[in-house]
């Protein structure tokens, strides 16, 4: 009866533990999915209304705001912080310096540049995003990508672009801040790439919730001491009552319940992978132009954003190896 029941046991435990492998490898690309096409509502929607206040002022209110909403998580988790190693910790201040700070700015200031209306350019370096990631994985996280992950890897990127220009080129003459635009862009893809590398190292001993606030931690000192040197953070009170409706909207949906999200999914698959589900964002961003500015898509480019959908669901099933080093 004992043996059993014990054997009973067993089986509960190991279906339960099989559930949660199928979970892991099937449901965990769609949080950084939905967290992808948070950001894309972020900068089509949310973020206009920002405009006119200095970037790096915006970037800390909203790191800052999301820092002390989860305060919480610290406390509850502050054992954790003993065991932390200094490259955990430099895993960090290099996310949060990145994709926190530099990332975010550069992103922001682009879309200041071309007035969040003329976004094709944005979008496009966007796309570079994925190349820079899958590079940086494969040196410092020595992720081992099979050959079905670059075809899809590279079909992904062609359906972003098609679906983003159709068949035509990209329109570069849009005015003299349109290569300062491209600038902050390209920046930015590589700060946003670089970050989702550092965050896969610096989740490695700390679970989603307490790496969303560290994140966000030391972003808001960071962006406290950017804003301080440049002066801006004397302006702060500037912010209309409808700009700290829009920040806190920011901070519950597109920014720290993004990250949480986001980090929910990277926890559990590679930053290869993850690179491109982030392809969502332009998708999303497309979709979004359409409903808000009335750019209508066209057929090729509607081809171009079905090739983008299966091949980020292609690369979401993808099993992709990681030697990275459990120091």
């Amino acid at each position: 009866m004992f043996c059993h029941h014990k054997t009973e046991q067993n089986g509960v435990e190991l279906v339960k533990e099989k559930t949660q492998i199928y979970q892991s490898k099937y449901f965990a690309p769609f949080f950084v999915i939905i967290a992808a096409s948070l950001w894309a509502v972020d900068g089509i929607v949310l973020r206009p209304a920002l405009y006119g206040l200095p970037v790096s002022l915006v970037v800390f209110v909203e790191s800052s705001i999301v820092a002390i909403l989860t305060l919480p998580i610290l406390f509850k988790n502050f054992s954790t912080l003993k065991n932390l190693k200094k490259k955990d910790w430099l895993a960090f201040v290099g996310v949060s310096l990145l994709g926190g700070a530099i990332g975010t700015m550069a992103i922001t200031k682009a879309l200041f540049y071309v007035n969040f209306v003329n976004l094709s350019i944005v979008i496009l370096l966007q796309k570079l995003q994925p190349v820079f990631a899958i590079s940086l994985a494969t040196i410092l996280l020595k992720e081992k990508l099979p050959k079905e992950f670059f075809i899809w890897a590279g079909l992904a990127i062609i359906g972003a672009y098609i679906m983003t220009f159709g068949l035509s080129s990209p329109n570069f003459s849009t005015g003299d801040k349109t290569l300062l635009a491209a600038s902050f862009a390209l920046l930015a893809a590589f700060s946003f790439s670089s970050s989702t590398v550092l965050s896969k190292r610096a989740l490695r001993n700390v679970d989603y919730a307490l790496g969303t606030h560290l994140r966000f931690l030391f972003s808001s000192i960071i962006m406290l001491v950017i804003s301080t040197a440049l002066g801006n953070i004397f302006q702060i009170n500037q912010i209309t009552t409808n700009q700290i409706y829009i920040f806190l909207t920011i901070a519950f949906t597109t920014g720290g319940a993004a990250i949480f999200l986001y980090y929910y999914g990277l926890k559990k698959i590679t930053a290869s992978v993850a690179s491109i589900c982030e392809l969502a964002f332009p998708l999303t961003a497309i979709i979004l132009e359409y409903f808000v500015h009335g750019n209508i898509l066209s057929i090729v480019q509607w081809i171009g954003a079905i090739i983008l959908l299966i091949s980020i669901l292609k690369v979401s099933g993808i099993k992709v190896f990681s030697f990275e080093s459990q120091e």
